[in-house]
């Protein structure tokens, strides 16, 4: 019940005023979104740098309603290669994004988000840097494979998000695990069916070590993105089994979650990418994370109180 509720404040701008101006709230928005504006999350990159990590940076506007906004998303996508060309952060900072902000969502959303991520994919390559494309509810997955696989013919480094908990997705683990591709293996945080999905926890993290597994063998680039204790270690041991060097994968995770760890695994030689929200979109960025998982709203005040 609480689902549907979070998702209606998220589309309410009255709402959004009162959960802007509470005390509680805005400190909680603070620690896991950079900013609202651009200079403000390059800020956050250059300081991330500074403590030898890396990065991949998220412009909030998924949840749009008309061309003209995949449009803007687009555009701002494109602000952002250039301040990364300009500072010369490439090699420091990747991009994700949605596809449902390019329009994916809309009358004709595959043609219309594959056109308008094509030049941000372009401007990425000649900023030095790549675009990960992240993988959102169940019923887009075929579309954004199919949008990497036109965009990795001419720019092979692009990457995708695969989530452990969909029954499809080792299938997917096995036919991106080939030389060059680079994948970012998440659990899932969808409200998902279970005609599609696993619903219980300890399913859903046997699927992710089956589906690292194969990542871990084969010839591509995994991105191990968890806070789990647990996977972290498995994926270390993997790596280890697999003979992957330091530099053959990485660990990802949240802006603003396990910072301890995060820099822990920095001080070990392992590369740690950071995964940076910003925009003026925040507040509906807040709401569906909630939305997604209600249990989410414990997992951030909690969060909030230990910031380790």
């Amino acid at each position: 019940m609480l689902g549907p509720v979070l998702l209606a404040a998220a589309r309410s701008d009255s709402i959004r005023r009162i959960v802007a101006a509470t005390p509680v709230t805005r400190p909680v928005v603070d620690r896991f979104v950079a900013g609202e504006r651009l200079d403000e999350s390059m800020a956050v990159v250059r300081e991330l740098a500074a403590r030898g990590m890396e990065v991949t940076l998220d412009h909030l506007g998924e949840d749009i309603t008309d061309p003209a906004e995949a449009l803007r998303n687009r555009d701002a996508y494109l602000q952002l290669t250039e301040a990364l060309k300009e500072q010369d952060l490439g090699e420091r900072a990747e991009m994700s994004v949605k596809l449902s902000a390019f329009g994916q969502a809309l009358p004709g959303g595959h043609e219309l988000a594959l056109k308008n991520v094509t030049p941000v994919v372009e401007a990425a390559a000649e900023a030095g840097t790549t675009v990960t494309l992240d993988m959102e509810d169940h019923t887009t997955v075929d579309s954004t494979l199919a949008i990497l696989a036109e965009l990795r013919e001419r720019f092979p480094q692009t990457g995708a998000v695969l989530q452990s908990y969909l029954f499809r997705t080792e299938d997917d683990c096995h036919a991106l695990a080939g030389e060059g591709s680079r994948v970012r293996l998440v659990k899932g945080a969808y409200k998902e069916p279970a005609t599609v999905a696993f619903q219980d926890k300890r399913e859903v993290d046997k699927a992710y070590v089956r589906c690292l597994k194969i990542l871990m063998a084969g010839d591509g680039y995994p991105m191990i993105g968890s806070h789990d204790p647990r996977m972290v270690a498995i994926g270390q041991e993997l790596a280890h089994r697999n003979g992957r060097k330091p530099a053959e994968f990485e660990f990802q995770m949240l802006y603003g979650i396990r910072e301890t760890e995060q820099q822990r695994l920095v001080a070990e030689g392992h590369r740690m990418r950071v995964y940076i929200p910003y925009g003026t979109d925040w507040y509906g960025y807040f709401m569906r994370r909630l939305a997604e998982r209600p249990a989410n709203l414990a997992f951030f005040l909690r969060s909030l109180a230990t910031r380790g």
